[in-house]
């Protein structure tokens, strides 16, 4: 039996986990592994436990729970208050209240806004033979949505860059403190200022939203920022450069896609399955001890779900290492399972839709600058994504 669970999270790992994947899962669906702090951790790795694991209740995400003694809200950082780190009835609540941002009308009236912003992207391009895609396309288009989504002044917009990476990379925890604290006090003066004067935005939405008589503390209005800036931000910028990468390392998906462009949704299913922005499920704790997939799980056991190596089984998806964009149905789980199921899922779709269709129309011979064996992709526990990711706009 295949014992490589020790190399997860190493830099070899992360330039292609797909075939440490592909020797675990079927020995080691659901096994122990050591994280890159040296913690041991339960792991998923087949379709079938990380469905599992995503929807037993008795894997929760309130920390709290677990070590009452050890963890506070003054210890916590304010996303630990977001609806993706808490169980119900918390998570109901605050889901209710984010929810109304993220209704099918509000995503559908941002269909035009977020397509003048990749053409304004794309027209930022146009005359240069090589650029960093991401840095000037893949990154720009979903930070500017966010941003005016939430109502962050242009200005302060590239700060939001910054912030965000420290949000889903914590290899550096001095940084990563000092980032978040910055984070913290802007975002406590952004919720001040709109609340004198609230503007057409989602985050004076959310001041004035109520449940049932019940509001947002400020705590947990910064926890939902927090939030979406990951979930709203680094996921979908990944979502269009791993999308775009994978079009450019199959040639016959791409010209397939560019003879077919109605056939984008189905593509940006595919992609999302094939290589997709999220690699790791965020953190849940076993409130019980019990038998799960033949293991025995103790109270307080860490566990977390391998969502890329789900989204590879072959018990499930036929032919998992083959980019098919005519793939139909596919029950991929790039956005979660379960009440935490991604409720910025139709925006993300709509921005990486919009963002590779624009690409493609106007950069039709667009190609990698450089070797895909040279593209470094980012040590991160959550998501996956690449550093930089050169390519030609108009080489023959």
């Amino acid at each position: 039996m295949p014992q490589k669970t020790d190399e997860i999270f190493s830099h070899q790992f992360h330039q292609n986990p797909y075939d440490y994947y592909k020797e675990i899962r079927p020995h080691q669906p659901f096994t122990k592994v050591k994280l890159f702090s040296g913690m041991e951790s339960w792991m998923a790795f087949s379709y079938e436990a990380s469905e599992a694991v995503l929807k037993d209740p008795r894997f929760i995400k309130d920390m709290r729970k677990v070590y009452p003694d050890e963890i506070t809200d003054e210890n916590m950082p304010p996303i630990a208050s977001s609806m993706l780190f808490v169980d119900p009835p918390d998570h109901r609540r605050l889901r209710n209240l984010v929810q109304y941002g993220f209704t099918p009308k509000k995503i559908n009236a941002l269909k035009g806004r977020v397509e003048e912003i990749a053409l304004e992207q794309a027209e930022l391009m146009k005359g240069k033979e090589t650029v960093d895609f991401i840095e000037v396309y893949a990154f720009p288009i979903p930070i500017r949505v966010i941003c005016e989504l939430i109502g962050v002044p242009e200005a302060d917009q590239m700060d939001f860059q910054r912030w965000s990476h420290v949000l889903v990379d914590v290899m550096d925890p001095e940084d990563h403190d000092e980032a978040m604290g910055e984070f913290i006090v802007y975002l406590e003066n952004l919720i001040e200022q709109k609340k004198l004067t609230p503007q057409a935005d989602l985050l004076s939405d959310l001041i004035r939203a109520e449940e049932d008589g019940d509001k947002l503390s400020k705590r947990e209005l910064i926890g939902v920022i927090m939030l979406l800036i990951v979930a709203g931000h680094e996921t979908t910028v990944n979502l269009i450069a791993n999308g775009l990468l994978a079009l450019l390392s199959h040639p016959d998906q791409l010209q397939l896609l560019k003879e077919n462009p109605d056939l984008m949704p189905q593509a940006i299913e595919e992609l999302l399955r094939y290589n997709g922005p999220v690699e790791f499920s965020t953190d849940r704790w076993a409130s019980e001890s019990f038998t799960f997939m033949g293991q025995e799980i103790a109270q307080g056991d860490h566990v977390i779900v391998s969502l890329a190596s789900a989204d590879h089984d072959p018990q499930v998806f036929s032919n998992p290492e083959q980019l098919d964009i005519t793939r139909e149905k596919s029950p991929h789980i790039a956005f979660g399972k379960g009440i935490h199921y991604c409720l910025g899922a139709p925006l993300a779709r709509l921005e990486g839709d919009t963002a590779l269709r624009i690409l493609l129309q106007i950069f039709p011979k667009v190609s990698l600058a450089v070797p895909e064996s040279e593209l470094e992709w980012r040590q991160s526990i959550i998501i996956r994504g690449l550093k930089t990711m050169f390519i030609n706009l108009n080489k023959n």
